[in-house]
């Protein structure tokens, strides 16, 4: 019983130590490859709101009104990409598009005598 009791200390022991090692290291690789894959991820999420927000700003700017549904669609896409970390051209083209007219300027048309 003894035998049997030093050769599961000897061997079994260390086996199971290695299987678990192993594990952890895999287990560790699989993260570390999971976490640079959400990095690129939120790097292309936000850069596909940059380009949506700027691509909208400017055609707002260009109109010269930003209605108020505009608005909300650009809020939409503007608290996410603040949140991911976007940088402060977008968040100057948003507060320039909150500055705009809700509608259009309507022009006085020329009373006729």
């Amino acid at each position: 019983m003894r035998n049997l009791i030093e050769t599961i200390e000897k061997y079994w022991v260390q086996e199971v130590l290695a299987t678990i090692s192993g594990a952890v290291a895999w287990l560790g690789r699989k993260v570390h490859r999971w976490k640079q894959e959400q990095d690129l991820v939120k790097q292309g999420v936000l850069a596909i709101l940059h380009d949506r927000l700027y691509q909208a700003c400017q055609y707002y700017l260009r109109k010269g009104y930003c209605s108020i549904d505009d608005r909300d669609n650009l809020e939409y896409m503007f608290l996410p990409y603040r949140a991911l970390g976007g940088n402060g051209t977008g968040e100057e083209l948003y507060n320039r598009c909150l500055a705009l007219p809700y509608e259009p300027e309507r022009e006085v048309a020329d009373e006729k005598d």
